[in-house]
């Protein structure tokens, strides 16, 4: 299928280690189906990484193991822009613009600053507090039409919309920035932690147990499933009775995700049964789909001049895209270069 024609995606992960299968069926894996639709370009997103303290030297191999995850997982470097997002100094070139058109009680109004601030809101950093402008600035930079995004990050996109919006405006220049819409996959629900389907999973969660990374053994991923909660009750018969069971109703988003398999169906075929046979396929279904990934992402960290390079030609490429929408935008607001 050719690619649409105009139709930009834009979408990154941050490089803040051990990738999980929440960031698996939450970005990468519609990345890997989106590349042959749209336009492309896929970052890492290490300035958004540094909002929180950094180790620099783990933050560069971190870098380059999402990088190796992306490559491993089906995005193809020949079809998609693959780039790290702090070599294109754009983005912090139009964010700093953004940060000017940008109301203060928008940012206020962010709702996921509330959350990883909690209550130590006067200590966190300046930059997590204005990172949507970046975000923003990631985005626009290169025009991008499109965006796939989870629910956690919809209340940025629509700030995205609102500054392309007011930038138009001000600077009477309708249509210079589109208004980006969301990709969001119906199908794909919003993955938690195994331990306590109330809270994301997450990378920053002490325990190992609540989550499975792309790069675990075959074995930690069958005891994870196998410690992982349910319920003391059976399968229910009808998805309402799902509903009610946060942790079932996490594993099966997380088997329809890698399966393929509806979950109404999954429903219907375990209804009734306590939850081994169920937590032993879902093992073999995610053992089957992740060993492959691990395995290529460990053989791609082993050549880094090859990472390296692929990010390089991804900077060359993003880069002339980006410092045309600069120039432009220079243009715009009365700044000489």
């Amino acid at each position: 299928m050719s690619k649409i024609k105009n139709n930009t995606v834009l979408s990154g992960v941050q490089p803040s280690g051990d990738l999980h299968i929440g960031n698996y069926l939450g970005a990468i894996k519609n990345f890997v189906s989106m590349q042959d639709d749209y336009n492309c370009f896929f970052c890492i997103v290490d300035l958004h990484a540094i909002t929180v303290k950094q180790d620099p030297k783990i933050l560069k191999r971190n870098t380059l193991e999402v990088a190796a995850t992306y490559i491993a997982s089906g995005i193809d470097p020949k079809k998609s822009v693959i780039f790290n997002q702090s070599s294109v100094p754009g983005h912090t070139e139009l964010a700093w613009i953004f940060n000017c058109v940008t109301r203060m009680g928008w940012l206020s109004r962010m709702t996921q600053f509330k959350d990883k601030a909690g209550r130590d809101k006067e200590n966190a950093s300046s930059g997590l507090f204005i990172y949507p402008n970046l975000m923003a600035a990631d985005i626009l930079i290169y025009k991008a039409t499109h965006v796939p995004v989870g629910n956690d990050q919809k209340q940025h996109l629509e700030l995205t919309r609102d500054i392309a919006q007011k930038f138009n405006r001000d600077f009477n220049c309708e249509n210079f920035f589109p208004i980006p819409e969301p990709i969001i996959d119906k199908d794909i629900s919003r993955i938690m932690s195994l331990k306590n389907a109330d809270q994301k999973m997450s990378k920053s969660d002490l325990s190992e147990y609540s989550r499975i990374s792309l790069l675990d053994e075959s074995d930690d991923i069958i005891k994870k499933i196998k410690k992982a909660k349910t319920a003391d009750t059976v399968m229910p018969e009808k998805i309402e009775g799902i509903l009610e069971l946060n942790e079932v109703n996490n594993l099966l988003n997380i088997y329809a995700g890698f399966s393929g398999i509806e979950k109404q169906k999954l429903i219907k075929q375990y209804k009734g049964q306590n939850f081994s046979n169920f937590k032993s396929d879902l093992s073999d279904i995610l053992v089957e789909r992740i060993k492959p990934i691990a395995t290529e992402t460990t053989k791609l960290m082993q050549d880094k001049r090859y990472l390296i390079e692929i990010l390089k030609d991804g900077h060359n490429k993003a880069n002339e895209v980006a410092q045309k929408t600069i120039n432009d935008v220079y243009e715009i607001v009365g700044l000489l270069r």
